[in-house]
């Protein structure tokens, strides 16, 4: 694994730091790779981690790779920094067969910081030391599945009131609505985990599903404002609404909403108005609504060539009237919605050689994001840096020179990288999933 130190800001006055390399080659002096830029790896020449650009690192793998995932909310507090970290997370299979797939609950926890490197010298019983605490420090990791015939696009996870629920769009063409309560019980109690395993799971049904689109998709979101009202998309280019009605079943619109020409790829509603949401597409286009139109005139705004070919992902930021892209172009863009109509990015990166796959803001801090792409990075950025003029970079290493101000880290060693998220609870901590299974990380740059 390979990663670059970021310019990480220093508390209260935002300047920058000078970056640094964090690479390391088998033999000879440590080298900065970056994917696309530069010589590639010889024969004999391997990446090594820096374990000092990271905090916090674990890594886990559930058998079968998970295409998507939702990290879950919990009620171990907010902005909780103190080690050992626990998280729970809900995620889907993609298995070989569709008899194999499994949505599960994932309960990680111990999640010890990275640990200093030994110091010279050190004796025989400061080593034995060193092994007891090892023990101590092992991460954790406990699991419920439940079966799941077909496997799951996409994982989306809210609460309605004190329920926790999961809507999963299946490779069958069909979304569902999973109950998780259950689910996140048995994962904190090892007895009750081993009885829901032998007794319970294979009777988990969803509590609603939605057979409506003509065929299978990968677009969902749950609002953030309007509890139980949930937003599906498929690759027939049609968007669903779905409203919560009593006695916990959902209301489905059967009047898509038109605009799009080819597969709807992701859906975000707006995080400060309750009936407007933005769509990305196979069109190239991003396109925006609101639903108290007509859903054939409930588009209100339209970019037509937001990148150039598909548009993957879109997440819209908390904070500001941001809305970030990825595309198939492998570039990330800014757009800012006041602006929207101009058909202009306020701003473009382009650090990643191959299609992006996941793009999401930072919860709190709003000139932060993190993107992963389909070359196997994972980059993070802060629109607020700018390159300090002394501090050389081009001096110290030419490979950095012509990196984009604003990115601070990359982080790489994963295979097929699907899907991330930052810890809603946790700042700064990075969840990732790809062929390789799932990461956990914090770096030294957010």
């Amino acid at each position: 694994m390979a990663a670059r130190k970021g310019r990480r800001r220093t508390c209260g006055t935002g300047e920058p730091m000078e970056a640094e390399s964090s690479d390391a080659r088998t033999e000879g002096p440590a080298q900065v790779y970056l994917p696309g830029r530069g010589p590639p790896l010889r024969e004999g020449e391997e990446l090594v981690m820096d374990e000092e650009a990271y905090v916090l690192y674990h890594r886990a793998q559930t058998g079968a790779p998970c295409l998507s995932f939702d990290i879950v909310r919990d009620h171990l507090g907010d902005s909780r920094t103190e080690l050992p970290l626990t998280l729970y997370l809900c995620a889907g299979t993609q298995a070989e067969s569709a008899q194999s797939n499994r949505l599960m609950m994932l309960r990680m926890h111990n999640l010890h910081g990275t640990k200093p490197p030994p110091s010279e010298g050190s004796d025989e019983e400061e080593e034995e030391e060193d092994e007891e605490e090892e023990e101590e420090r092992k991460p954790q990791l406990e699991l419920a599945m439940v079966p799941h015939y077909g496997g799951i696009n996409r994982v989306r996870v809210s609460w309605l009131g004190d329920e926790p629920v999961a809507a999963l769009w299946s490779e069958k063409g069909q979304v569902e609505v999973f109950a998780l309560r259950r689910l996140l019980q048995v994962v904190d109690d090892p007895q009750a985990l081993a009885t829901f395993l032998r007794d319970e799971q294979a009777r988990v049904k969803p509590i609603f599903a939605f057979a409506g689109h003509m065929g299978e998709g990968f677009a969902l979101d749950w609002s953030p404002r309007v509890s139980g009202r949930l937003l599906t998309g498929d690759c027939q280019k049609n968007i669903h609404l779905w409203t919560p009605v009593d006695g916990g079943s959902w209301h489905v619109d059967q009047r898509p909403f038109v605009g799009h020409t080819r597969s709807v790829e992701d859906l975000q509603w707006s995080p400060t108005e309750d009936t407007v949401f933005a769509s990305c597409s196979a069109d190239a286009s991003i396109r925006i609504w609101d639903i108290r139109a007509a859903p054939g005139k409930a588009c209100m705004l339209t970019t037509a060539t937001a990148h150039d070919g598909d548009v993957n992902v879109i997440s819209w930021g908390r904070r500001e009237p941001f809305l970030l892209s990825g595309g198939d172009d492998g570039a990330l863009k800014i757009w800012d919605l006041r602006q929207f109509k101009s058909g202009s990015p306020v701003a473009t990166f382009k650090q990643h050689v191959a299609p992006v796959t996941s793009v999401e803001w930072h919860p709190q801090d709003s000139g932060v994001f993190a993107a992963s792409g389909a070359d196997n990075q994972i980059t993070q950025w802060d629109l607020a840096v700018e390159r300090d003029p002394e501090a050389g970079d081009a001096e110290t290493d030419p490979a950095l020179a012509d990196l984009p101000q604003q990115l601070l880290f990359v982080h790489q060693g994963e295979t097929d990288l699907k899907e991330l998220h930052w810890h809603p609870q946790c700042p700064g901590v990075l969840v990732s999933t790809a062929l390789s299974g799932f990461t956990v990380f914090r770096t030294i740059s957010v």
